[in-house]
């Protein structure tokens, strides 16, 4: 298996405990992070090493060393002959090297449909070429990729199983040392080190501005351990010390807890939608990445709850839009809603529970049960 980044891992993780229960005395290894070590998997490289961003120059910085661990793999697996290698999301790494184990006889899963429906329909044939199985997390994907004749079967998203239908707020605050009456508002800036680099800032300014409109509010951030230190730096250098608090990991404590969320763009959004907060939307990259991605953008929204709902439920400010004001006029609006129009509030709770029953499914149990069949065909 191979997973890159945070969201891959938990992925990965959940996916293990369903292999695990088909197949007790399964052997795993690769790429992976702690969430899949955790369930015994023996990672050869941490899964952070491909939390990569954009395309341009933050992938080119570290492409020798991709491109290096990547070979390395190869050549393991080659000699060990898995019985079946999972690519887990991170399709710039593992499509390729899947493309060149499935040449080589060895069988091969794709767990995360890429986005071809939102702004990468140039995968379609390298995805084709490379995954004798995709596993999806959305019920539309595997109909569209039949069009294109690849096998693929929707196993729910992991997530909608972890996550509860109705979170406990109060819990959660306790959980952090927060009051039930406290305003709260959750940052997330994002879990790669480039993200923290273009998003944490405008968000920081947003908070800034949204602590002197409101001083009572409470701001927290949930970090990723390798990216806390650089995350506490830019608080401080916001003049936010005393005011921003930052937790290490507690992501989905943090979003249970608050109020509303200030978020970056990617699988982070649909956990806060399946939390069933409000959320203002951000997104920051390098210029010449935000250039490319546009050019092969599909739909008018970038933010999951958004796409999965076909309209824009929650706001979005990317790239330009994203200036601290902007972000801070959006975020108020929720947190004026909660006070002073709370039908607001019930309408996208109700909207994010029917996301949360469309995506619930047994994932662990159908995603063995698709990699069982694929191991069976052509024994």
């Amino acid at each position: 298996m191979v997973a890159g980044e945070a969201s891959g891992d938990l992925l990965a993780g959940l996916l293990l405990d369903g292999l695990q229960a088909c197949w007790p005395a399964l052997q795993s290894f690769g790429i992976g992070g702690p969430q899949m070590v955790r369930r015994g998997f023996d990672a050869r490289w941490p899964s952070d090493k491909l939390a990569v961003h954009g395309y341009s120059l933050e992938v080119l910085r570290r492409l020798r060393e991709l491109l290096g661990i990547r070979k390395q793999l190869r050549t393991r697996l080659l000699a060990e002959r898995p019985d079946v290698f999972i690519g887990v999301d991170a399709p710039d790494f593992n499509l390729a090297l899947e493309a060149d184990l499935r040449a080589a006889g060895i069988k091969t899963v794709h767990f995360v449909c890429p986005s071809i429906w939102a702004w990468r329909a140039h995968r379609v044939e390298k995805i084709r070429r490379s995954a004798d199985h995709v596993l999806c997390i959305f019920p539309f994907e595997p109909e569209l990729l039949a069009r294109h004749g690849i096998a693929a079967t929707y196993v729910g998203h992991p997530l909608a199983s972890v996550i509860p239908m109705a979170p406990d707020r109060g819990v959660a605050r306790a959980a952090l040392g927060l009051a039930a009456a406290d305003e709260v508002l959750a940052i997330l800036p994002g879990s790669r080190s480039a993200e923290i680099q273009y998003i944490a800032p405008p968000f920081f300014a947003a908070a800034a501005l949204i602590h002197k409109a409101r001083p009572a509010t409470k701001f927290i951030v949930p970090a990723v351990p390798a990216l806390q230190g650089r995350i506490e730096q830019l608080v401080l250098a916001a003049g936010l010390q005393g005011v921003v608090r930052v937790v290490t990991g507690q992501s989905h404590t943090v979003l249970a807890a608050c109020d509303a969320t200030l978020i970056a763009s990617g699988t982070a959004t649909l956990e806060a939608a399946l939390f069933k907060r409000p959320m203002v939307i951000g997104y920051h990259m390098h210029p010449l990445s935000w250039w490319l991605m546009r050019r092969k953008q599909l739909q008018p929204w970038v933010g999951l709850p958004n796409i999965l709902s076909g309209e824009f439920v929650v706001p979005e400010l990317i790239q330009d839009a994203a200036t601290p004001q902007a972000l801070c006029d959006a975020t108020v609006q929720w947190l004026d809603a909660r006070q002073h129009h709370p039908e607001k509030i019930a309408a996208l709770e109700q909207r994010f529970e029917a996301l949360h029953r469309s995506l619930l499914r047994n994932t662990p149990q159908l995603a063995a049960d698709a990699i069982q069949k694929v191991l069976h065909q052509g024994a």
